[in-house]
C-alpha cells in the first residue's frame, strides 16, 4: 500500500480546489440512485452527513475511488496475466464500440447521467445517450475459453477483488485523517449556499402584518 497516504492527500487537495467552483444553483436533481455513492464507505470515511449535496460527495468519492482502481490496475498488470489479457481485450472492443459519452470524464463527473431530464413539452433534438455507439466498427469474435482457463481466470479475479478490498480499507483509513479539512470546506463553502437557498425558498411566506403565519394557508 505504498503511497496511499500521499495519493489520498493529493485527491483531497484537488477536491478542495474544485469545491469553490461548485454552485448549488447549477446542480441537477438526480432521477436515479448513484451506484458509486450510495452506501459508499468513502462517504463515511470523509465524514459526509446526509445533508451534504450529492454532487459535492460524488466529486470526492470519484477521486478516491480512482486511487483504488489505479492500485488494482497496477497489481493486475504485474501479477495477473490472464485477467490483464482479458482487460486488454475489453479495452480493444471498447475502442471499436464507437462514440462513448461517458469515457474520458474527470472523476467529478464519472457515473453521472450524461443528459439532463428534458422539460415537459420541450424534448431535446438529440441526446448524448442516443449518440452512444456512433461510428462503431465491426468486432472480431473471440475464441471461447477452456474450462481450465475459466477456472484460472476466476482465481485471478478473486485475487483482484482482494486487492481492491485491501486498498479500499487503506484508502478509507487514510481519508479519515482528512475529515477536519473536508468538514471545514463544507461548512465554509457549501452550507452557506444551502442556507441561502432555504431562505430564498421561504422568503415571502410570512403572514400579513408580521404575524409569522403563512399568508396563503
Amino acid at each position: 500500500m505504498d503511497g496511499i497516504d500521499g495519493r489520498v492527500r493529493s485527491a483531497v487537495d484537488v477536491w478542495l480546489r474544485w469545491l469553490p467552483r461548485w454552485q448549488i444553483g447549477t446542480a441537477r436533481p438526480r432521477t436515479r440512485i448513484c451506484r458509486k455513492c450510495t452506501g459508499s464507505p468513502i462517504a463515511s470515511a470523509a465524514g459526509f452527513g446526509p445533508d451534504v449535496p450529492h454532487a459535492v460527495q460524488h466529486a470526492l468519492i470519484g477521486r478516491i475511488s480512482t486511487i483504488v482502481e489505479d492500485a488494482v490496475d497496477e497489481y493486475t498488470a504485474k501479477n495477473l496475466p490472464l485477467l490483464q489479457r482479458e482487460l486488454e481485450r475489453a479495452a480493444a472492443r471498447k475502442r471499436h464500440a464507437g462514440y462513448q459519452p461517458t469515457e474520458g470524464l474527470s472523476p467529478e463527473f464519472q457515473g453521472l447521467d450524461v443528459d439532463p431530464e428534458p422539460s415537459p413539452g420541450e424534448p431535446f433534438l438529440f441526446t448524448l445517450d442516443e449518440m452512444t455507439g456512433t461510428g462503431a466498427g465491426e468486432q472480431t469474435p473471440r475464441e471461447p475459453l477452456s474450462d481450465e482457463a475459466k477456472a484460472a481466470l476466476r482465481h485471478e479475479i478473486a485475487l483482484s477483488d482482494e486487492c481492491a478490498r485491501a486498498t479500499g480499507t487503506a484508502v478509507c483509513l487514510a481519508l479519515v485523517e482528512h475529515r477536519p479539512r473536508v468538514a471545514e470546506a463544507v461548512e465554509r463553502l457549501v452550507e452557506p449556499q444551502i442556507a441561502a437557498l432555504v431562505t430564498d425558498m421561504f422568503r415571502g411566506f410570512d403572514g400579513p402584518e408580521g404575524t409569522g403565519r403563512p399568508g396563503l394557508f
